[in-house]
């Protein structure tokens, strides 16, 4: 590595921080979060921000947050474990039909998607009944879910096993992609539904009343922290790796059951999973950094080890990417989970118009509506940019180009 690729700020109070945010634009209140959390006394070395930094809850959407002896919620957040997974199939481009509109259909037939509310409704996110298969893979779960609600009872009354398999809100979305060889992939994003918001939830309040009950004053509530060596602490570690497993699991469930979508929608025999890649985004683990084991929380952020492959994938219109990490140490081995907001959900509602999002979506098959538009591709950084900002993080493996996008 020759030159180095980020930018250096210097926080009073507390340890620096290393910004790969070089040609993207970054808000002024995501530098003072950022700032704000590199003043807690445990955080190890620096404080790293990804090209795509956003303001978050707590911590900043798209940072790297190295700790020892402390771990603090609202910086993994209530989503926790989401991520990404890809997989390659053996089709190519000219095996889809012209029309791609039954595909995506019988994608959000097979996988429950959005939400409903309504006294005596289903929830339209959740299965009614849930599939032998779903059973079966929640099963695997049990045992240790049982441990953690034996403990806290509370958080056994939570959409789990009804969401195991099931895609949710927001920016979570299912897409069929083309590479630059014309391959198809599937693709999507989720994490830990319902029970992992339960989770993290629980979790970021209790740390807080650890705070007022210890006298703490914090430079941000959102930064309440366990330290290591407390009950909380191990029990949130506990159920914290348990939501990332569900996360995985969710995601390996989505996939197979977009695979059987796509095999009644398509003659061609085919196989899938060639290539597979499933990684988090918002989760929390133990690593060796600079010689030291250290609890390190990604926050919006993929870990790009040397050699590991991730996924960092564009907004609805744009490209997404299959990358293989180049384990710089700066960066506690990370890189961006996508391309970043630069519109809050609000904003692209008021500012982004219906033909806008459409002209923005054009060649893909998916939802273009109203209430889509705070999911539309002017809301996120451009992710060329965000890409260009990272080249000492990841090299790219594949670009992809969706075709066909399903949104919770």
């Amino acid at each position: 590595m020759t030159e180095t690729m980020y930018d250096y700020q210097h926080v009073e109070g507390g340890v620096p921080i290393k910004m790969w945010t070089r040609g993207v634009p970054v808000d002024d209140k995501a530098r003072a979060q950022l700032a704000r959390a590199a003043q807690m006394p445990f955080i190890f070395k620096h404080v790293a921000a990804m090209p795509d930094v956003h303001v978050g809850i707590g911590a900043t959407v798209g940072s790297v947050i190295p700790t020892k002896g402390a771990v603090i919620p609202a910086a993994v957040g209530v989503d926790i474990g989401c991520g990404m997974m890809a997989a390659r199939t053996s089709l190519v481009a000219s095996d889809l039909p012209d029309n791609l509109e039954a595909i995506r259909s019988a994608i959000e037939q097979a996988v429950p998607h959005g939400r409903s509310v309504g006294r005596g409704k289903r929830d339209t996110g959740s299965w009614g009944d849930p599939p032998p298969a779903i059973v079966e893979a929640w099963a695997t779960l049990v045992a240790r879910f049982d441990r953690i609600t034996d403990k806290y009872p509370r958080l056994k009354n939570t959409n789990n096993l009804v969401h195991l398999g099931t895609l949710g809100t927001g920016n979570h979305f299912i897409e069929l992609c083309l590479d630059e060889e014309q391959r198809v992939w599937v693709m999507l994003h989720s994490g830990s539904r319902g029970v992992g918001n339960a989770i993290g939830s629980f979790f970021i309040e209790l740390a807080k009343q650890d705070m007022r009950k210890w006298h703490i004053n914090l430079p941000d509530q959102d930064l309440a922290y366990f330290p290591e060596g407390t009950d909380h602490f191990d029990d949130y570690v506990e159920a914290v790796g348990w939501a990332q497993d569900y996360a995985a699991l969710n995601r390996r469930m989505m996939m197979t059951n977009v695979i059987r979508a796509l095999r009644k929608q398509i003659a061609k025999p085919f196989d899938a999973e060639l290539e597979a890649v499933n990684c988090h985004h918002n989760y929390v683990q133990r690593e060796n950094h600079f010689g030291e084991n250290v609890l390190v929380t990604r926050k919006g952020a993929v870990r790009a080890a040397k050699g590991v492959m991730g996924i960092i994938p564009g907004s609805m219109g744009a490209k997404s990417f299959i990358v293989r990490g180049l384990g710089n140490a700066e960066s506690f081995d990370s890189c961006s989970h996508g391309a970043g907001r630069v519109m809050s959900r609000t904003q692209a509602k008021k500012e982004v118009s219906l033909a806008e999002h459409i002209a923005d979506t054009a060649g893909v098959e998916c939802r273009k509506d109203e209430s889509v538009i705070d999911e539309t591709p002017r809301a996120y950084k451009p992710i060329e940019a965000v890409m260009a900002a990272q080249a000492d993080l990841v090299e790219i493996v594949h670009r992809l180009k969706q075709v066909v996008c399903v949104k919770g």
